[in-house]
């Protein structure tokens, strides 16, 4: 079978082009792939997605897949990225210190507080949700350019006006920030295995299908 993969960076250029196509058996995973790239990754720390999500060496592949080669962001620091599920209140001033950094113009934050009810009560899957977080973060710092971000959720009761989830996306421009932070906001409330009781009903996050599947 036969699958892309995506480079960026220094790796797109030892490879002279954005994208190369490779053969594999039937079966293969991703650590497959990347012992047949070896001699292109060498001893670059890379992390990998599969269409677009996030994934581990023993991934699955599939004709037709696009597996992107993911090396270090800008300033040489692999992961940028700060997440949290907790039952303790969120600060935005928390997220915002994460993200503060010396290459970076603009600095957006956002924060999802509770309204028009008396309290939501919110569950999780910790650590499928905080993994999904991290994806979802470090896709938008490679997508948008971001210097850093930060996502912290919250469990338990969350009262009226309290803060249920907050965002911080750093980048050099003001555009690329508020980006990266509108992408991490609402790929949170899409993907991520948190639950919400409001009136008496929970609420979920349905996470889509991986393409081809």
């Amino acid at each position: 079978m036969e699958i892309r993969i995506r480079l960026f960076a220094g790796l797109r250029e030892r490879a002279g082009a954005p994208e190369v196509a490779l053969e594999l058996p039937d079966g293969a995973l991703v650590s497959d792939a990347l012992t047949e790239m070896y001699e292109l990754i060498g001893d670059v720390p890379v992390v990998m997605a599969v269409n677009r999500d996030y994934a581990d060496r023993d991934e699955p592949l599939r004709a037709g897949d696009e597996l992107a080669l993911i090396p270090p962001v800008s300033g040489g620091a692999l992961v940028a990225a700060h997440v949290r599920v907790t039952d303790e209140p969120l600060s935005l001033d928390s997220v915002y210190q994460r993200v503060r950094d010396p290459r970076a113009g603009a600095v957006v934050t956002f924060s999802g507080v509770t309204r028009e009810v008396a309290q939501l009560d919110y569950e999780a899957y910790m650590p499928m949700a905080e993994r999904k977080m991290e994806h979802i973060v470090l896709a938008a710092i490679e997508r948008h350019n971001l210097s850093a971000a930060a996502a912290e959720h919250r469990i338990g009761v969350v009262e009226l006006s309290e803060a249920s989830v907050t965002v911080a996306a750093s980048a050099p421009h003001r555009a690329e920030a508020f980006a990266g932070a509108r992408e991490i906001i609402d790929d949170i409330k899409a993907q991520v295995p948190i639950w919400k009781k409001e009136a008496g009903q929970w609420k979920g996050t349905h996470p889509p299908s991986r393409p081809g599947s």
